[in-house]
């Protein structure tokens, strides 16, 4: 998939589920989920040592998925999660060997910012969307109408503390290309293999950001 084509997929989804996962057997069911909830896309974290093998198994049993990794710190993981079929690379930060390599390969990479540094850093890469993290923490969404005044070239999607309170605020501005979230994909909710339940969630957070008015 093209870079250009899957920004666009991302977008039309609005929401990326952020996925923590401590067993690779979870990818599956976990998977099967969010597709029948309507959310055929997520961000798994290579936060533990299941997260490369979860990448592959989504990739491989979920071809209508848009497949990331999240939580991208070094080239190392940025080779590792594409090679096991990642199709973007999100970081918490932003750097600038991990984007230099994304972006050598083709590979589309959503870099974390929060400062108009950060930010002007990321432009000098062209890049056209950021991951503003962790977005509650930095004033959330005034902060980012406050960032959008001075670089009206870049959108942003924010992470940290989004849920059905306020996700439809955030998709309201137009320079928010996408939010991330986990809330219907919760640790717990996983290793307690309720994955009707993440299903149930995904399918109402599928609904409300689908609610005339937001998209």
């Amino acid at each position: 998939m093209r870079q250009e084509e899957l920004l666009a997929n991302i977008k039309e989804k609005r929401l990326v589920p952020v996925v923590k996962l401590d067993r690779a057997e979870d990818a599956k069911p976990l998977c099967e989920a969010l597709c029948q909830g309507g959310l055929p896309v997520a961000e798994i974290t290579f936060r533990t040592e299941a997260a490369e093998e979860s990448i592959r198994t989504a990739s491989r049993e979920f071809p209508e998925m848009i497949v990331g990794a999240g939580t991208v710190i070094n080239v190392e993981q940025a080779r590792r999660a594409v090679d096991a079929g990642a199709s973007f690379l999100v970081s918490p930060g932003i750097s600038r060997e991990v984007t230099e390599w994304a972006l050598k390969n083709q590979i589309c990479i959503f870099p974390g910012t929060c400062t108009p540094t950060e930010i002007m850093i990321a432009l000098e890469y062209e890049l056209p969307v950021v991951k503003f993290f962790p977005a509650s923490q930095y004033g959330g969404l005034e902060t980012i109408k406050a960032l959008a005044a001075p670089f009206p070239g870049i959108s942003f999607m924010p992470t940290g503390g989004i849920g059905v309170h306020n996700i439809k605020e955030y998709l309201a501005f137009k320079k928010v290309a996408a939010c991330g979230g986990s809330w219907m994909v919760k640790d717990t909710f996983i290793k307690e293999g309720s994955f009707d339940k993440i299903r149930e969630l995904t399918r109402e957070a599928a609904a409300l950001i689908n609610e005339e008015g937001v998209l």
